[in-house]
């Protein structure tokens, strides 16, 4: 980031992104941040706005880890 650049509003600054793969799941992806799959609405609530069901991902999305 740019000194004195506003970050965009609802943008976390610290939020990590992740490119998904193939053969990942949210758990997978959740287990791998976290150390936890079970935590894996974190991350699919976090991407609402490209995802409609937690169990649909697509390698090349990348997605918000909170």
């Amino acid at each position: 980031m740019v000194p004195g650049q506003q970050t965009p509003p609802g943008e976390n600054p610290y939020a990590q992104f992740y490119t998904v793969k193939k053969g990942d799941s949210l758990s997978k992806i959740a287990e791998e941040f976290y150390g936890d799959k079970m935590l894996y609405p974190k991350i699919f609530e976090a991407n609402r706005d490209q995802l409609s069901d937690p169990n649909k991902i697509k390698p090349g999305q990348k997605l918000r880890i909170p």
